[in-house]
């Protein structure tokens, strides 16, 4: 339009408040140039806006033609002031200069015009073809480029080409340079590099970036918030002013816009400041236009989005059941069972005995204190296995092989006893409890009463999940959702997962939500259908629950320690066999094989006995010899010593039974002066000549060495009897 025409304009636009807060205004050249043209009346209507220009340098040829160009417009124009020239007369100056440069190019040509070739038209111009020379200037024309006053001259596609462009902002009485636009850097607050643009006064004198749709009557942002009793965390208002975690996200995320929204809160009460209604109602009177948009703890459901558009949810989602703990661990007088299970009961005993039994074997031919009659035997088995538990054996133990055995089970006895020590008093002291109900069959079949959150949608969500109506009640307060429960008047509560959690951040011992989520979309905040404001809050609650502070207010609201979800089912805490099988393999193996090696051992050391008589060494004769070796003595190395069975001291003083006979009859031989009767001498004659190789055990056992002892022992009696009457 016309400079007259567009000053015109913006006047009007002024009268009607669109040159305020909440507008923006772009112009091309065509109009930016007013300013040169008109001055300052149009500077007047024109606040705050934005224009391109062409970008013009700043040179020494520019200033001067400035100035040529001031003087002749005062010498023409006389009593009007005189402003530089505007891009447009600097254009013309250089178009002069072209066409005289190319007519200087084209050089001397006939004008003459000659016939038209086509020669078919109407008038006598259209008999009159193109001149050769105009065809010569045009072609020169075309082809001229130059540093002219408005920058390189250069026409392409029959257009004079503009590489460079200048962003202005009115301001007051000036025109303030805020950035450029380049084919390199596109827009940006300095020419040769990329930056941010300069600050910009928008219509009204805002620094904001208004949006033009937001508010074509520029009104203030009505917001409509909810009024309740209870679960005040999320919204409430003081002294007339709106709080909580609600407004708290959604003034983050209007802030964080980079455009100005004005903001203007709006309880949804009556004139007493109770609720005017439902949250449905609240969310169908954005639909009446009554409220710009509804901020507070709503929940985003299907039937409430046919009428209002909602943002992305902000809090999280679901639905679960809130129910009383209890301990489910009975103090009774075999609680000291609890922390091992009976397969551990038992696999425990058996390896207490197998323990013992080993270290029996092992020791029973070398060390003392393994032997004597078997039923001390036995009872040293376990008295020595069960010792252990408490490191209190007292038996020595002289093989090797059995300390190596003894060494790896106390190692298995102390883990063990640990393990029963630490289990035994988190049964006695610590409580593990456990939610009443599992899950909302059990509600359901037992015919419960269930409490829910009033006025919300719960109900026709309890309805849907087939709860008798007669056996729903609605609670306004977490104090009253406590005090329900523990009367029972109700025996489970269902709610949205942020109110619980809220609820549990009080009352975080006594209770736990139990049971399946029942997927919803969370809390959202309602605007009009259609609204372009809802996509740009949408975006910002992603952005904003991404942050750091998101996490802060949830902490705030939630508390710093979460309460943990029981397990709906019943877990045992004992100790099981698995948990120590590895320990068990271990200790079984080492005695397994201490006990393998000392039969090898003791087998091959003892070797002549399976060897010296062929008839004797045959297989049925084995258990018996086996028997023999593992019942009868050995010194404490572990090395046979030949005529294994006659006890030797080091000095030769202690002598069997058998030598201690043989040497008293010679004895007393040598001191007899006298020849002795024949029926009297003869026995103990031949005694004394009985060769010394003492019995085996065997034979000591057997009936003929029972007979050959008790005749030992009359003709020692006899013996005796001679040297008192030979004194």
């Amino acid at each position: 339009m016309s400079h007259t025409l567009a000053r015109n304009f913006f006047k009007l636009a002024k009268d009607e408040g669109m040159m305020d807060r909440g507008f923006v205004w772009i112009t091309a050249y065509s109009l930016t140039d007013i300013f040169d043209v008109v001055g300052s009346p149009a500077l007047d209507v024109m606040q705050g806006v934005i224009g391109l220009k062409p970008y013009v340098q700043d040179t020494v040829e520019l200033h001067k033609l400035s100035q040529r160009w001031r003087k002749k417009y005062q010498l023409e124009n006389p009593g009007i002031s005189a402003s530089i020239p505007s891009v447009y007369g600097l254009y013309a100056y250089d178009t002069i200069w072209a066409l005289a440069l190319a007519a200087e190019k084209a050089g001397y040509v006939n004008s003459d015009f000659g016939p038209s070739v086509t020669n078919n038209g109407s008038t006598d111009f259209d008999r009159i073809d193109t001149s050769k020379a105009a065809e010569k200037l045009r072609g020169s024309l075309l082809d001229v480029t130059f540093m002219g006053m408005s920058g390189n001259f250069c026409i392409a596609d029959m257009q004079l080409v503009s590489v460079n462009y200048t962003i202005i902002n009115i301001i007051g009485q000036k025109r303030k340079v805020v950035g450029y636009w380049t084919p390199g850097s596109g827009i940006s607050g300095s020419l040769n590099v990329k930056a941010d643009l300069g600050t910009i006064r928008w219509p009204g004198d805002n620094e904001n970036v208004p949006r033009g749709w937001l508010l074509p009557m520029n009104k203030t942002l009505q917001i409509g918030v909810p009024v309740k009793p209870g679960f005040d965390e999320f919204v409430k208002f003081e002294n007339g002013k709106p709080k909580g975690f609600c407004i708290d996200v959604f003034e983050a995320v209007i802030n964080a816009l980079s455009y100005d929204v004005p903001l203007h809160y709006k309880p949804f009460a009556d004139k007493k400041g109770n609720s005017k209604g439902t949250y449905d109602d609240l969310v169908y009177s954005v639909y009446r236009k009554e409220y710009d948009v509804v901020v507070g703890d709503i929940t985003i459901l299907a039937n409430r989005s046919r009428y209002v558009d909602f943002t992305l949810p902000y809090t999280e989602s679901g639905v679960r059941m809130l129910v009383p703990v209890r301990d489910h661990r009975q103090k009774t007088a075999w609680t000291f069972l609890n922390p091992l299970t009976a397969d551990l009961w038992l696999g425990a005993g058996a390896f207490f005995v197998f323990t013992g039994f080993v270290v029996w074997c092992i020791e029973h031919r070398t060390n003392k204190d393994f032997r004597g009659p078997p039923g001390s035997q036995i009872g040293l088995v376990f008295y020595f296995s069960f010792s252990t538990l408490v490191f209190a054996h007292r038996e020595r133990i002289l093989n090797n092989l059995s300390r190596i055995a003894v060494v790896v089970w106390l190692f298995v006895v102390l883990i063990l006893q640990q393990s029963y020590t630490a289990s035994l008093s988190s049964v006695l002291t610590v409580e593990q409890l456990q939610p009443t109900v599992t899950n909302l069959e059990e509600v359901i079949r037992n015919r419960s009463y269930v409490g829910y959150l009033n006025d919300s949608f719960l109900p026709v969500l309890l309805k849907r999940l087939k709860i008798d109506e007669s056996k729903i009640i609605p609670l306004d307060s977490p104090e009253q959702y406590n005090e329900a429960l523990t009367s029972g008047r109700v025996a489970v509560i269902i709610d949205e997962i942020p109110y619980l959690k809220v609820f549990l951040k009080q009352y975080c011992q006594n209770y736990t939500m139990v049971g399946p989520t029942y997927k919803l979309d969370g809390f959202g905040y309602a605007f009009p259908r259609g609204s372009p404001l809802a996509p740009d809050i949408s975006r910002g609650i992603l952005k904003f629950a991404s942050d750091d502070r998101m996490v802060n207010m949830q902490k705030e609201l939630y508390g710093a320690t979460s309460c943990l979800d029981k397990d709906d089912s019943q877990t045992s805490s004992s100790l099981t066999l698995l948990s120590f099988q590895g320990l068990f393999i271990i200790t079984g193996t080492s005695s397994v094989l201490a006990l393998i090696m000392h039969a090898v051992i003791t087998i091959y050391n003892n070797r002549h006995e399976f060897s010296s008589d062929g008839s004797q060494s045959s297989w049925p004769r084995w258990p018996a010899i086996l028997s023999k070796l593992f019942h009868e003595g050995d010194n404490p190395s572990n090395t046979p010593i030949k005529n294994e069975p006659a006890i030797e001291n080091v000095d030769g003083a202690t002598e069997s039974p058998l030598n201690i006979t043989n040497h008293i009859i010679e004895h007393l031989t040598d001191m007899d002066t006298g020849s002795p009767p024949e029926g009297e001498g003869t026995p103990g004659r031949e005694l004394s000549v009985q060769g010394t190789e003492p019995l085996s055990f065997a034979y000591m056992h057997s009936e003929r060495g029972h007979n050959g002892a008790a005749s030992l022992s009359r003709n020692l009696s006899s013996i005796r009897r001679r040297q008192i009457s030979m004194e």
